[in-house]
């Protein structure tokens, strides 16, 4: 199992991130579609470590295919064969009135942005004719001045996001990866989601060994009461947005906790953010994270996630100590 972590230095300072965390003996890095772009500073990482990176996620349908292969094909040529294009769907709401773009139907538009994304790489890697014509995007034209040429590493793969059986299935059926949220918990992978990819790869006749799942998680680590105190607070903060969005409802609701979405729904439409961390009880910040001292981290890494992520990408809402990040690394490293 890999383990990877965001990159959140500010531009001009991504290079020296990106290397201290090789030092921790982080093995990739990834952004996410937040306060600042996506790829820029990818394209710093690349050049300052060896690390793999990824876009966890970029939101698809503000993009063109167009546009999303065409960054994932310099940065994929920029690290020379270590990046992934790792996109997702978002939620109506930001999609139509944050990114301006349309929506819907996302299951159907993001398994046409897949097929699109491949068949550009294939167009560029292999020669073959582009001629990829679908109900909600069309690419057709490819004169010799706009191609870019192939690559030495081949193509990046394709990662998806998703927490909804539909979206899941179709990202088993199309996709070179999936990316789980890191609102969710063991019962809900388990129960849910990794049947739903095993169907599919199976119907599909695609093999578990050619596809990577990515499983992000939140990390609530500390060795003293104030650090644990600082890592749970921050937690609660993360989980307490997360939790409000409806989409992901599901996962609360496999443990009975469906209410607790529309209570922190209600907060968060009247701006009382401060609020809600408080309704985030025990019970869900031990099942929604991998919470304890480093040697507890790792173990319960390992034990939830070791025979079925290839990657696990570290979430650390607060101040975590390095030190203590070294020493999960190295603890889930001699754990097999």
């Amino acid at each position: 199992m890999r383990i990877d972590t965001q990159l959140t230095a500010p531009l001009g300072e991504v290079a020296e991130q990106a290397r201290h965390l090789q030092e921790l003996g982080y093995d990739g890095a990834f952004t996410f579609e937040g306060p600042r772009d996506v790829f820029f500073p990818l394209v710093e990482a690349a050049g300052g470590s060896e690390l793999f990176l990824y876009t966890n996620v970029a939101i698809a349908f503000p993009r063109s295919p167009y546009h999303l292969a065409q960054h994932a094909w310099d940065l994929q040529r920029l690290s020379e064969g270590r990046f992934a294009l790792g996109i997702g769907s978002q939620v109506r709401a930001h999609v139509e009135r944050r990114f301006g773009a349309d929506f819907g139907p996302p299951v159907p538009r993001m398994r046409e942005w897949i097929r699109a994304i491949k068949a550009l790489f294939r167009c560029w890697q292999d020669g073959e004719p582009l001629d990829f014509q679908g109900e909600y995007t069309t690419h057709t034209l490819m004169p010799p001045t706009f191609h870019p040429g192939p690559l030495a590493s081949g193509p990046p793969p394709v990662w998806v996001g998703a927490v909804g059986p539909r979206m899941t299935r179709m990202v088993a059926e199309e996709a070179d990866g999936l990316l789980v949220h890191p609102f969710h918990t063991e019962r809900f992978l388990h129960e849910v989601m990794l049947p739903t990819v095993d169907a599919a790869l199976d119907e599909g006749g695609r093999s578990r060994a050619g596809f990577t799942l990515g499983v992000d998680v939140i990390v609530c680590c500390g060795r003293t009461d104030e650090e644990m105190a600082e890592a749970e607070a921050g937690c609660r903060t993360m989980l307490a947005f997360y939790g409000s969005t409806p989409a992901y409802r599901p996962v609360l609701d496999v443990h009975g906790w469906g209410d607790l979405q529309a209570e922190l729904n209600v907060l968060a439409r009247a701006g009382r953010w401060a609020d809600m961390p408080a309704l985030v009880g025990d019970a869900q910040l031990e099942a929604l994270t991998v919470r304890g001292d480093p040697e507890v981290v790792a173990e319960r890494l390992v034990t939830r996630y070791g025979d079925v992520a290839d990657r696990a990408g570290f979430y650390l809402p607060y101040g975590a100590d390095p030190r203590h990040v070294a020493e999960i690394i190295t603890a889930v490293r001699s754990r097999g």
